[in-house]
C-alpha cells in the first residue's frame, strides 16, 4: 500500500510575549488532502501535536474566525510573505511538495506562536474617527442618497478587513513609528466620501496633519502589493494627501 502523501510545515513558535527564550522552529508532517489550506493543515497538527521526529509537543496556536478571507484574523507570514492563511492553498504555495514556513507578523506584539496583538490598528481607526458619526439616537429621517459614482468609488475602499497585511509590508511601521498606516488613511477617504460622513471630514483630516499622519508615508507602495482585497491604497494616500494640503491651506476659511 502506497504511503499517503504528507506536507511538512515549519512553524516559528514562542510560548508567550515575554518568553523569547522559548522561540524556536518546529517541523510537522501532516497528511495532504485535496484543496487543503494552511488553516486545515494547522488543524491536522492540533489532532496529534507531534513534531516530524515524533516528539510530543503542545498544539500550535493561531487565530481564525471566518475561514473565507473576511475577518482578517488569520494573517501570518507564509513562506516569508504576509497573507491570509485561510486563502493560502497548500497546492499553490508548495506545488512541488517543498516545506512550508509559517511565522507570525513581525510588526505587531506577539501573543503566542502565530497570534499577534493588532490593537494598534484599531486604535488608529479611533484616532482618525473611521466611522459615520450621527448626533443622537432619535429618528432623523432618511439620509442623503449616494450617487452610483460615489458608490463605485467607495465600495473597493469598504472591503478593508483590518487584517494587518499593509502594516506588515510597510517600511514606515516599526516600534518607534507613530504612522497610522495605509488602512487608516484609506478609511479616511472612504468616510470623507460618505454623504453623511463628510460632515466630519475636517476632523479626520486634522488628525492626519500631525506626527504619524499622511506625511509619514514613504511612498514604498508595498501596501498595495500585499492587500488581499486589492484595495487601491496608493490612490487613497494620494487623494487624502491632497485633501490634507487643501485643509492646511484653506481650512481656516471654513471656521
Amino acid at each position: 500500500m502506497a504511503e499517503k502523501k504528507k506536507i511538512r510545515l515549519k512553524v516559528l513558535r514562542q510560548d508567550g510575549p515575554e518568553e523569547r527564550g522559548t522561540r524556536r522552529w518546529e517541523e510537522f508532517d501532516v497528511p495532504w488532502h485535496p484543496q487543503m489550506n494552511v488553516i486545515s493543515a494547522l488543524m491536522e497538527i492540533q489532532k496529534d501535536p507531534r513534531t516530524a521526529d515524533g516528539t510530543k509537543t503542545v498544539p500550535v496556536v493561531w487565530e481564525a474566525s471566518c475561514l473565507e478571507e473576511v475577518c482578517g484574523s488569520c494573517t501570518m507570514l507564509v513562506n516569508g510573505k504576509v497573507r491570509q492563511a485561510c486563502s493560502a492553498l497548500i497546492d499553490q504555495i508548495s506545488p512541488d511538495g517543498q516545506p512550508i514556513t509559517l511565522a507570525p507578523m513581525s510588526k505587531f506584539p506577539l501573543v503566542r506562536d502565530l497570534i499577534v496583538d493588532r490593537s494598534r490598528m484599531f486604535d488608529d481607526l479611533k484616532r482618525v474617527k473611521a466611522w459615520v458619526q450621527l448626533d443622537g439616537s432619535h429618528e432623523l429621517g432618511p439620509g442623503p442618497r449616494q450617487s452610483p459614482e460615489n458608490q463605485e468609488e467607495a465600495y473597493p475602499l469598504s472591503r478593508c478587513m483590518t487584517c494587518g497585511c499593509c502594516m506588515e509590508a510597510c517600511p514606515q511601521i516599526n516600534d518607534r513609528s507613530s504612522f497610522v498606516g495605509p488602512h487608516a488613511i484609506s478609511l479616511v477617504r472612504l468616510y470623507n466620501l460618505h454623504p453623511s460622513g463628510k460632515m466630519h471630514a475636517a476632523e479626520r483630516l486634522e488628525t492626519l496633519m500631525g506626527p504619524g499622519g499622511v506625511q509619514d508615508c514613504g511612498k514604498a507602495q508595498n501596501c498595495v502589493e500585499v492587500c488581499p482585497k486589492e484595495i487601491p491604497l496608493v490612490d487613497s494616500i494620494a487623494v487624502v494627501s491632497r485633501q490634507v494640503t487643501k485643509q492646511m491651506l484653506f481650512g481656516w476659511l471654513l471656521t
